[in-house]
């Protein structure tokens, strides 16, 4: 296998797939390991960020090339994201080691994550931050974009599974266990095949006016609010989502709603931010956040941010007019079935 440039490899992302380069210490068992996480399809061994063109492994452990022992992981955005496999990252490193992992010591075990993308970024310094409060000592993985990577020699690419009793420093069942986010990843396409995407769209003014009551049309066409402690959801503690009652995008789930005592449905959350929009909204002489659904563009309340702090400090105000609920069990039935993932229970 020819060893080849980063400079090619990073931007040949075929299939619409997303790349990450990671390292952990030994790269046998890195690699064996993200080979087992759902989404990622390709996983490749190699040396990264060092200072030589195309070193080979005894260049790498006995001539100071500073190269880390570096995987590639290509992974389908469609079905996982990089906040999950940073997550799964972090399950198998020592964060504060410096230079060493296991039994490993030496500049080419180091931790690193290394991008592609500057977009990648913001995603992985959240990562950092969160784990960071796991650690009294300041974290010592390198965060640098990725500027040469060399694949390792044929004997290194799946190494444990043509070694099954080979030296790893690292629980490979860890790939097994659930991950815990702040926000659920949502997958791009559901599991759920009659569910369509198409479907969440804006009916006609006429079509509107039919399917909805006076108060609901008010409420999100014309920005409308509800009297305060007046809409059943309320005071609703069942388990299950809410939607536009417009164009039936999901919006939120009841594992995010909360009691604020304002007297409207209100949520820490959304179930994806990408499923809504966010408007500066100053009538009635104030200075707000508008929230409105991204397809139906239905009027759905207001942002503050006096929400519970542990939950990130964010009340989503909403009318309850402008939802409609799916409980749970009818999930299923009603084309949401894909989405039950988001419930802890």
């Amino acid at each position: 296998m020819p060893k080849e440039d980063l400079n090619l490899i990073g931007k040949d992302i075929e299939k619409d797939l997303d790349v990450i380069y990671l390292a952990g210490g030994c790269f046998w068992g890195v690699e064996a390991y993200f080979d087992r996480i759902d989404g990622v399809k390709s996983v490749r061994s190699g040396y990264g960020n060092g200072e030589t063109i195309n070193p080979s492994y005894e260049d790498v452990v006995y001539k100071n090339t500073n190269h880390a022992e570096t995987v590639e992981v290509k992974y389908d955005p469609k079905e996982t994201d990089l906040t999950n496999i940073l997550i799964y990252y972090f399950k198998i490193i020592d964060p504060i080691s410096v230079n060493r992992q296991g039994n490993d010591v030496g500049t080419q075990y180091r931790t690193g994550i290394y991008y592609v993308d500057d977009n990648q970024l913001d995603t992985i310094n959240k990562i950092i931050e969160k784990e960071q409060t796991k650690y009294d000592e300041k974290i010592a993985v390198e965060v640098e974009p990725i500027e040469r990577f060399y694949l390792a020699e044929d004997y290194h690419q799946d190494y444990l599974a043509k070694n099954p009793t080979g030296y790893c420093h690292i629980d490979l069942d860890l790939a097994n266990d659930d991950i815990e986010r702040d926000e659920p990843f949502i997958k791009e396409e559901p599991k759920d095949e009659s569910f369509k995407k198409d479907t969440f769209v804006k009916p006609s003014d006429e079509e509107i006016r039919k399917k909805l009551t006076k108060e609901q049309y008010e409420v999100t066409q014309n920005a409308g609010t509800d009297a305060p402690y007046t809409h059943e959801y309320n005071d609703l503690e069942e388990k299950g989502i809410y939607v536009d009652i417009v164009s039936g995008e999901p919006l939120f789930s009841s594992e995010d709603k909360y009691d604020a005592g304002c007297g409207w449905p209100s949520f820490t959350r959304p179930i994806d931010k990408d499923l809504i929009k966010e408007l500066e909204d100053r009538s009635f002489g104030m200075k707000r956040v508008e929230v409105k659904s991204k397809e139906g563009d239905s009027h759905l309340g207001h942002i503050f941010p006096d929400g519970p702090k542990d939950e990130g400090g964010m009340r989503y105000c909403i009318n309850g007019s402008s939802l409609k609920f799916i409980a749970y069990d009818d999930m299923e039935k009603e084309g949401y079935g894909y989405l039950k993932d988001i419930f802890k229970n």
